[in-house]
């Protein structure tokens, strides 16, 4: 026969009410990131073809209000898939915020050399040379004159643009390093009280 104190550790009554509210509250927020993608990137991301064809229906729908509870109503319908599938659709979007951090500081890059090109001439390009010794030295420091020139005389930035692109490429070109782990994956959060109230979910109909 168990005592009091055994049974009290045995028995499992499964996750708290809070702890069900917080899991529902981080679908709801799964659920709106996938209603702000691209149709052709929901295509892309792994999901079982129903739950992809809702998440489709679900972003057209442009009213704030009816937009809000689509949301809610696709989070729950998403609380029903099991762990791994959700997990699938994590990864996928954590991905996208990985690259997307990384195309910025690509375009950081470029538009500081751009800049620096044009501000200081040729000492900015002897450290361009540096870490980029193939470069083409003479059209590159072209392109910075006439991109000075027309900032001076107030011209069309014709030769402006033609310099980030070329510094595009010529960047583009060179090894990246992979800083993956690095970076930190901001997790988008949701304010309660805008989306749902303490008692609106559903938990017995969702997953839990």
């Amino acid at each position: 026969m168990h005592n009091s104190d055994e049974f009290e550790q045995e028995e499992d009554f499964g996750p708290s009410r809070s702890e069900q509210r917080r899991e529902a509250l981080g679908v709801l927020a799964l659920a709106l990131q996938l209603m702000e993608q691209s149709d052709a990137r929901i295509g892309q991301i792994p999901m079982d073809e129903d739950l992809r064809n809702l998440v489709l229906a679900s972003k057209k729908i442009t009213a704030q209000i009816a937009r809000k509870r689509q949301a809610q109503y696709l989070a729950k319908i998403m609380r029903r898939q099991d762990d791994d599938a959700l997990q699938a659709i994590r990864a996928a979007l954590d991905h996208d915020k990985v690259e997307g951090r990384r195309e910025a500081q690509a375009l950081h890059q470029v538009e500081y050399w751009r800049d620096r090109l044009i501000a200081d001439g040729d000492g900015a390009l002897s450290e361009l040379l540096a870490l980029h010794p193939h470069a083409d030295r003479q059209h590159l420091r072209q392109l910075a004159r006439n991109a000075h020139q027309e900032k001076l005389k107030n011209k069309p930035p014709h030769a402006y643009r033609e310099l980030f692109r070329e510094l595009r490429d010529l960047l583009a070109e060179a090894p990246v390093p992979d800083e993956a782990d690095e970076l930190e994956i901001e997790i988008d959060t949701v304010d309660e009280s805008d989306y749902i109230a303490p008692d609106d979910f559903d938990f017995d109909s969702g997953r839990g």
